[in-house]
């Protein structure tokens, strides 16, 4: 309670303290108004304060909320009014204004619909029944999880939420940890969709790009996204040596400990699991499939397939937030017909299950909300314009190193604004210009650069929307999800800027990718050598 008390009492102080210098450059022309604080290093004080007070205070929703208030202070100068204003109509009212934003919400509440459809039928217990009796181990718990992460690569949403919604049950009856499964989870979808050519992802890059062919640069990058791919080879290399180290090992020791998970969520699912009789594995697996196949017809409408346009071009052009809502309504429709002729679910427990599935959805869309504040509110304070200066100040010198620099720079960039996508759109841009006419090659070498530095920085970051809805998705406390997870990240990071190096010099993938490669296995066997144990370990041995 002290403790609590304390952290108030410095949130309250540092915001009193970021008023008071801002009061003077306070103006009341709003047409064209400028902070006097645009395009500076405080432009990341925001994402930056919201970071370290999640971290120590365990709670996200005031910490980002702070952050924001933070935000608005310093874009306004300190002016109460124009404070509010931003903060509440320019900020939080104008995120839940955008298309985007809100085909995001409304595919997640139709996702946690689908999810409480699935367990009000039994067939994610059903699933859960036939897994267990196959998944025998914590181990083949986790490779199941990888590659159905893995086949699951449209878009990393859906990723989060439909793996995290059938592999939860069997993960606690192997009592793999929460935070493991959530980070497998997270592995999984971002790094994943990011080497996809056919994701949702991949269509958001290529927009980026002008001046080129954005398709056919993203094919040529992804053997240089060193993040993605190492973190790929880090699950299946952590599962076949067996071990964990850092905060993870932390936790699975703690749970060894306990008759329950310590780290239980607070967005648990409140849906109810009485049906009318058993359902079956198909219940599960047949909605799942027609949800991958819906999205990605909708994805390809969207980009102006029916009318002509080819699969690729279709994909590169699509709506990432109108295809999933398109396939995923698609998918509910479906669904819920197929479980009425099948008698497993009654017309009125189906409906009953879109307000349980609604709440379910509650939390991770409150966070995302303020997630989105706190973007718009330090874009407005001109973070992008800040970064792509200090991006655009080493483009002249140190060509060979510039791989590394933005890759660092993508992970900064996209850490203390928690989107991948935002980052994407700043540095590619700067890439493109800087290396188009100069050096094709190394343009390619340093937009993969730029696409793992956003990757990264978006897996680390607990304001990210991809690392919130693993946290859903594994019904895992969230922070406790960022503190486990970080320490695997970092270990990739640090490997992949050393790889960039290599690739800077070599311009080739085939050289310095299997270098990458060899050292995180090295590191990681040295880690395991090096570590006590693990409980659990000791006991089997």
């Amino acid at each position: 309670m002290n403790r609590n008390r304390l952290i108030f009492l410095i949130s309250t102080a540092l915001l009193i303290i970021m008023i008071c210098p801002m009061l003077c450059f306070a103006t009341g022309d709003e047409a064209e108004y400028v902070p006097a604080l645009f395009e500076t290093w405080w432009s990341v004080i925001p994402p930056l304060v919201a970071i370290g007070l999640a971290l120590i205070t365990k709670e996200v929703y005031s910490s980002l909320f702070i952050g924001v208030v933070i935000g608005g202070v310093l874009y306004a100068g300190g002016n109460f009014e124009m404070t509010m204003n931003h903060v509440l109509q320019d900020g939080i009212i104008g995120s839940l204004s955008d298309p985007g934003n809100v085909g995001i919400l409304i595919f997640l509440v139709i996702l946690g619909v689908i999810v409480a459809l699935l367990n009000r039928t039994g067939g994610a217990a059903a699933f859960g029944k036939w897994a267990i009796k196959r998944v025998k181990t914590q181990t083949g718990v986790q490779i199941m999880t990888i590659i159905l992460g893995i086949l699951v690569f449209v878009d990393d949403y859906f990723n989060c939420l439909t793996v995290g919604s059938v592999m939860s049950p069997i993960a606690e009856a192997q009592g793999l940890p929460r935070t493991k499964l959530a980070y497998l989870i997270d592995s999984t979808a971002a790094p994943v969709c990011i080497i996809a050519p056919i994701s949702s992802w991949a269509a958001a890059v290529t927009g980026f790009v002008d001046g080129e062919n954005g398709f056919a640069l993203f094919i040529k990058a992804i053997p240089f996204n060193f993040y993605a791919i190492l973190t790929i080879v880090m699950m299946f290399t952590l599962v076949a040596l067996k071990f964990d180290y850092g905060t993870m090992k932390k936790y699975a020791d703690k749970l060894l400990d306990d008759t329950t998970d310590t780290q239980a969520s607070d967005l648990e699912t409140t849906v109810a699991v009485n049906r009318r009789r058993e359902g079956g594995v198909i219940d599960l697996v047949l909605p799942v499939i027609i949800l991958i196949i819906a999205c990605v017809i909708g994805l390809i409408y969207t980009g102006g397939f029916f009318s002509g346009a080819g699969f690729v071009e279709s994909f590169s052009n699509s709506s990432a937030s109108v295809g999933l809502v398109i396939g995923s309504v698609i998918t509910l429709i479906i669904t819920v017909i197929i479980y009425m002729i099948r008698g497993v679910i009654s017309f009125k427990d189906a409906m009953g299950c879109i307000p349980e599935g609604f709440k379910a959805m509650v939390a991770p869309i409150l966070i995302l909300t303020l997630a989105w504040t706190l973007k718009s509110t330090t874009d407005s304070l001109g973070i992008a314009e800040f970064v792509a200066g200090i991006t655009e100040h080493f483009a002249g010198s140190l060509m060979s190193m510039l791989p590394a620099i933005i890759f660092v720079i993508g992970c900064i960039l996209a850490f203390a604004s928690g989107t991948s996508w935002g980052t994407f759109g700043i540095l590619i841009p700067i890439v493109v210009e800087v290396f188009q006419n100069s050096d094709p090659q190394l343009m390619i070498v340093s937009i993969s650069a730029c696409m793992a530095g956003a990757v990264c920085g978006d897996h680390c970051s607990p304001i990210s929307d991809t690392t919130i809805m693993s946290s859903a998705g594994a019904r895992c406390n969230h922070v406790a999800h960022v503190t486990t997870q970080l320490p695997y990240a970092i270990t990739v990071a640090a490997i992949s800027f050393v790889t960039y190096i290599i690739a800077g010099f070599t311009r080739s993938a085939w050289i310095s990718l299997p270098v990458g490669l060899v050292i995180l296995i090295a590191v990681l066997v040295i880690i395991k050598k090096t570590q006590k144990p693990l409980k659990s370990e000791a006991a089997k041995a």
